[in-house]
């Protein structure tokens, strides 16, 4: 399939901040710089309280900011209550019938992020992203015999190739500790795919703890962090595609009917498996539970696979309508990260995200001034 109604689960917020924070000097050997910083007069309107930071011996970045970030992830997904109907028709049920053997997204794009400190201790920024995310997912269609075993019918395989632009918000809370710093990132945003009813929603929630190294040029230094990064989407994911944009048709119409076949068959035999029971064994509640589970899960797959067929000997183009929760498999992953202060003006960063199931990879440019 060239496109999947599956790959619209993952949106991708390329949110994450430059590192940048107020620092206090410390120690003996920066006794001079503390001086300097309590005799000087801050030249700034922002931060608020500036003036207080840097007379109380906290060394602070320039108030405004620009940045650019690059952005790489891959993610597994969990996916749930998958709905599916054709044509603007009714919505069906393919819970159990639809198993999920791997769902994995991949996405990269680009942000731009401008922001301000509003106080020492507390910088707002927007979001701006272009981002193109993918989704490949390796999937079958099961139904159970008269004993109860489910077995695939038909597997579906695809990946699926998206463009999405993000707007959004973020608040970094910082304070400086022993000439470190911690930060707590929080960000929202609102993605939006064309293959989506409405834009999705993702809020990333990132606390990072580090320190700056000075070197010896002048206002350049280098800043190490580590951290973690917590993803939380909105579950609910409603939208509509057309048929020919959703599945690769090559090849499919066979492996729809040996489905359509392969459900017969399943059908015939719990029939038969019910028709030779007898009357006392019918009425055992234990033997019809398993007739009407069964009977269900055979009724939802020849549908989706009835439907398909006529779809696929449409003349016109048929449309899939679509409706599924989903979620990362794991909300949490750890970030180490590095960045190289040239100067007060001009920042290069590097982060990469492991562990759990989420890998990312971030590089950035920032380039600062005062306000």
């Amino acid at each position: 399939m060239k496109r999947s109604l599956f790959g619209l689960l993952l949106l991708i917020s390329f949110t994450l901040q430059a590192q940048v924070y107020s620092n206090k000097e410390v120690g003996k050997k920066n006794a001079v710089a503390i001086d300097s910083l309590k005799n000087s007069e801050y030249p700034y309107v922002l931060p608020i309280l500036g003036a207080k930071a840097t007379k109380a011996g906290f060394q602070l970045p320039y108030s405004a900011g620009l940045s650019v970030q690059y952005i790489w992830q891959k993610s597994d997904l969990v996916i749930d209550n998958l709905q599916v109907g054709f044509n603007n028709g009714p919505l069906h049920s393919l819970d159990e019938v639809v198993r999920f053997k791997n769902a994995q997204s991949e996405a990269m794009g680009v942000n731009f992020r401008p922001d301000i400190w509003l106080f020492p201790f507390l910088n707002v920024y927007g979001i701006i992203a272009k981002s193109a995310p993918s989704t490949a997912i390796d999937a079958g269609i099961y139904v159970p015999d008269q004993d109860g075993n489910w077995s695939e019918v038909i597997a579906l395989n695809t990946k699926a190739d998206f463009q999405a632009t993000s707007l959004g918000f973020g608040l970094t809370p910082t304070v400086g500790v022993a000439g470190g710093f911690l930060a707590l990132d929080f960000n929202c945003t609102w993605n939006d795919i064309a293959e989506l009813d409405k834009p999705a929603f993702a809020f990333i929630f990132g606390p990072r703890f580090g320190k700056t190294f000075k070197l010896k040029k002048p206002n350049s230094a280098i800043a190490l962090w580590v951290g973690g990064f917590r993803l939380k989407l909105n579950s609910g994911t409603t939208g509509s595609m057309n048929f020919d944009d959703l599945f690769d048709t090559s090849g499919l119409q066979g492996k729809v009917d040996n489905g359509i076949a392969a459900v017969g068959n399943k059908q015939e035999a719990v029939d038969t498996w019910w028709s030779d029971l007898s009357n006392i064994e019918q009425n055992n509640p234990v033997n019809i539970a398993k007739y009407e589970r069964a009977n269900s899960a055979l009724a939802r797959a020849g549908t989706f696979l009835n439907s398909m067929d006529e779809a696929l000997n449409d003349e016109e183009s048929a449309s899939v309508q679509y409706s599924l929760d989903k979620r990362p498999k794991d909300m949490w992953n750890f970030v180490v990260g590095t960045q190289y202060q040239y100067n007060k003006h001009w920042m290069l960063r590097l982060e990469v995200g492991m562990l759990g199931s989420r890998q990312q990879v971030i590089g950035g440019l920032q380039y600062r001034f005062g306000l």
